[in-house]
């Protein structure tokens, strides 16, 4: 792994254990690998890419960003206006930012389709 819990925590406010963020930072490190191995892309570069998928890891499936919680009628609502994959949480994005070579932005695909007239 490139990156540490201390990195990723850095980037987004979390109450998770280390150990748990280590095991987000895992699994960014091994896609990472599979999709940027073999780049020109730097370590150091790598090492970003890597601490912003954990981050959106994280976000995507235990700290969604509240930007409004009620209480008597219970609702939330959350941090801005996003799509699928990367484009759903602003580390995401950043992650799509940092990689040069498009392939994170990528990932998951547009399913073609062909539609007549």
């Amino acid at each position: 792994m490139r990156t540490t819990a201390a990195k990723v925590k850095t980037i987004i406010d979390t109450d998770l254990e280390d150990l748990k963020v280590e095991e987000f930072i895992n699994t960014s490190n091994v896609l990472i690998n599979s999709q940027l191995s073999g780049t020109t892309l730097g370590e150091d570069l790598l090492t970003e890419i890597e601490k912003w998928y954990a981050a959106h890891l994280i976000a995507s499936s235990r700290e969604r960003m509240a930007s409004k919680e009620g209480a008597g009628g219970a609702s939330i609502e959350y941090v801005g206006t996003y799509d699928k994959g990367l484009d759903s949480t602003p580390y995401g994005q950043q992650v799509q930012a940092l990689d040069p070579t498009g392939r994170m932005a990528g990932l998951g695909g547009n399913r073609a389709y062909i539609k007549s007239l």
